[in-house]
């Protein structure tokens, strides 16, 4: 996070009136955090002199310093607040910056016998998401679970042939481990490939399903291609459900086109492996013999490593791109390797030209 601009109280109209997020600073204890589309407004309303009683927080008087970072953006803004929460409020940012965890569906690959669940917190294991809340999170996992053969049970299992099994053992939609009906090898070969499944979204199914549906449908099969159409429609439901932006943590990428305080450029805010990086300014003038294609490649090569993923920086992902006053552009991706150069340069001049208009 940059150095946050410091100024006195006397010093108010100096101060723009702009998006931003400022500390006010007393002699001692904690400082008073918040955010404002209006900054001099804000603190007008703060520690100006008030003629009569009012309910309206007023702190002249007891201000000493005001600290304060423009933002361009609501994800900036929201990213700043939160860094500022969690610094001067560690055990109340919760409750300051209104965060509701995001939800995930874990594949529990500690576990001798791994089993899909639904969970907002990060440990071990295989994690897909973010999802906004539980009931989404729970119908992608219940269509998962609709196209594998793995455990659906909650129990810690101790195999045995005289285990009581249950219904979707004998609907034959379970493998029944808990009844040693297949070995531990065979379990993890299916367990393998509902990782592979959410790994690629459902590209590593979708894409042998269809192969198999042409290869019937050539061969004249046409009930067995039937089958499989069914098959495919059913697997595309499945990706639906995961919306726009729920991946495997580790391949959860994308970038985010803001608006930027510089005059002429735009803010890039990377998001790698589920954690925002810091922002990328691109001033928009041209650069002697750079087209942007380029420019953007060796920003991209620049990036800092990636760190473990960040819950909270997901809640702000899916709170900013689900909302009606998103002021910019999200573009996913799998990898760096991956970035579609050309769909970005477009971003980029979309919310350039917004900003302009």
């Amino acid at each position: 996070m940059r150095d946050p601009v410091i100024a006195l109280p006397d010093q108010i109209d100096s101060i723009p009136d702009a998006p931003a997020v400022f500390l006010l600073w007393a002699a001692e204890g904690k400082p008073y955090l918040a955010r404002t589309a209006l900054l001099r407004r804000r603190l007008r309303r703060l520690l100006s002199e008030r003629d009569r009683a009012t309910r309206v927080l007023n702190l002249r008087g007891v201000v000493e310093r005001i600290e304060y970072w423009r933002t361009a953006s609501q994800l900036e803004s929201s990213l700043i607040h939160l860094d500022l929460a969690q610094k001067y409020f560690p055990e109340d940012w919760p409750r300051i910056t209104r965060i509701r965890p995001p939800v995930f569906v874990k594949l529990t690959l500690e576990n001798p016998f791994p089993r899909l669940m639904v969970t907002s917190r990060l440990g071990r294991g295989m994690f897909f998401g973010p999802f906004p809340s539980r009931a989404p999170a729970e119908r992608f996992e219940d269509a998962v679970l609709d196209l594998f053969q793995i455990r659906r049970c909650e129990e810690n299992l101790v195999p045995a042939p005289e285990h009581p099994g249950c219904i979707y053992g004998e609907m034959n939609r379970c493998l029944r481990p808990c009844q040693m009906a297949v070995s531990a090898e065979e379990y993890r070969s299916e367990v393998s490939r509902v990782e592979q499944f959410l790994t690629t979204r459902g590209g590593s199914l979708v894409d042998s399903a269809v192969a198999a549906r042409d290869r019937a449908s050539a061969e004249m099969h046409f009930e067995e291609a039937e089958r499989l159409h069914l098959r495919v429609e059913q697997i595309h439901a499945v990706q639906a459900f995961a919306g726009d932006l729920a991946a495997s943590l580790t391949e959860l990428r994308g970038v985010a086109v803001m608006p930027s305080a510089e005059f002429d450029a735009v803010d890039l805010w990377f998001l790698n492996r589920g954690s925002w990086l810091r922002p990328r300014t691109l001033e928009l003038a041209e650069a002697a013999g750079q087209s942007m294609d380029q420019r953007l490649r060796e920003i991209v090569a620049t990036l800092e490593p990636a760190g473990a993923p960040n819950p909270e920086h997901l809640a702000i992902l899916m709170r900013w791109h689900g909302s009606s006053w998103r002021d910019g552009e999200w573009i996913g991706f799998e990898s760096m390797e991956k970035v579609p150069y050309r769909r970005l340069v477009n971003a980029i001049g979309r919310v350039h030209a917004r900003r302009k208009g």
